[in-house]
């Protein structure tokens, strides 16, 4: 066990899905793995480890944000032996290119500012997503069918900003497709320990248009990225 996290070593499969929201961890194991199981329930981020397509994988909800983020993924890594994490969380869309509800492959992260995500002194290397991983979800979204696009992803520490949405303006100019809070930090926490990663996620609102999905629909919108996660997960 860990301070955060209840479950015995040995509990996590070498490869972690990585919801933020507990009730789509569980959504998601429920619906798409063989005999899931609960790991950890401890202050309700919800762990389960279950089979797909033959093989064990693990799905662990991480919170809000990169504090948060970073214990789960921290602990996935040092002390449950994890080797290939793949982000399935939410974003908000910079451009038209990222439509509602369809899927974001983040190729590349970078910070807000200079400030931003620097806290952790371990994670300031630039890193990305794990060549193998990020190959095979291109590959899979087309095979499957699924709308998406893929690009550079811009990570913000603050959802309520004081400058509003005008703080993205360098990163729109830069071509970033859209803002997440988690995913730098799971590229950098990732090439730290010398494991592989991927961030993909569901655009449900837009920065520039307001657009906004309705929370009641967003298990059902969740249901292609982790039918994408999930493939990449046992082929790559």
């Amino acid at each position: 066990m860990t301070p955060h996290n209840e479950a015995d070593k040995g509990a996590y499969a070498d490869t972690v899905l990585l919801p933020g929201d507990p009730q789509r961890a569980e959504w998601m194991a429920q619906t798409f793995l063989e005999a899931p199981r609960c790991i950890n329930r401890r202050r309700g981020a919800l762990g389960f480890t279950g089979l797909f397509r033959g093989r064990p994988i693990s799905i662990q909800a991480t919170g809000i944000g990169v504090s948060s983020f970073l214990i789960y993924v921290h602990e996935l890594l040092d002390y449950y032996g994890a080797r290939t994490l793949i982000r399935t969380g939410t974003c908000g869309s910079l451009t038209a290119k990222a439509k509602l509800r369809s899927l974001v492959i983040s190729q590349s992260a970078q910070a807000e500012s200079a400030q931003s995500g620097q806290v952790f002194g371990l994670y300031k290397a630039v890193a990305g997503p794990d060549p193998a991983l990020l190959s095979c979800a291109l590959t899979k979204a087309v095979e499957l069918g699924i709308d998406h696009c893929a690009g550079l992803t811009v990570c913000s520490d603050i959802f309520y900003h004081p400058e509003g949405r005008g703080r993205f303006a360098d990163a729109q100019a830069a071509g970033a497709l859209a803002v997440d809070m988690e995913t730098s930090a799971l590229y950098r926490i990732a090439a730290h320990f010398g494991a592989r990663a991927l961030s993909m996620c569901t655009v449900v609102d837009n920065i520039e248009t307001d657009e906004l999905t309705d929370y009641s629909e967003r298990q059902d919108l969740f249901n292609d990225m982790s039918r994408l996660a999930l493939a990449v997960a046992v082929d790559s």
